[in-house]
């Protein structure tokens, strides 16, 4: 598929994709006429980096953790070295104490919005 496809099936802009390609995050083939070429796995590929830029990660280290995630045969193309694996547990601590702000946050808001229901009813 040419990039305008990938880009509306994945719901990431064409210049996303051009950037993920310079960062070394997602490969492409090329025509002879020099447009690039996905195949079918671009779309997971493209949700996975998506994912990771969410979670926070940057684009050298969703670089260096894409090849030890499972390919479409099911296997990692690389193990991750045990540095790589500190540094994700790192990011996982970082994560976890995010979501436990925003838990935080949603339940003062749940007892505002308790409280002010409250007050709307009398």
């Amino acid at each position: 598929m040419r990039i305008g496809e990938l880009a509306r099936r994945s719901g990431v802009s064409e210049r996303s994709l051009r950037y993920y390609e310079t960062q070394g995050l997602l490969p492409a083939e090329r025509t002879p006429g020099g447009q690039r070429e996905y195949g079918d796995w671009a779309v997971d590929r493209v949700v996975r980096i998506q994912t990771l830029y969410a979670a926070g990660l940057n684009s050298r280290k969703i670089a260096q953790l894409l090849p030890c995630l499972k390919d479409l045969d099911g296997r990692p193309s690389a193990s991750a070295t045990p540095q790589l694996v500190a540094e994700l547990s790192s990011e996982r601590e970082r994560i976890n104490g995010l979501i436990a702000d925003l838990v935080l946050s949603r339940d003062v808001l749940d007892e505002v919005i308790a409280l002010a229901a409250g007050m709307d009813a009398k």
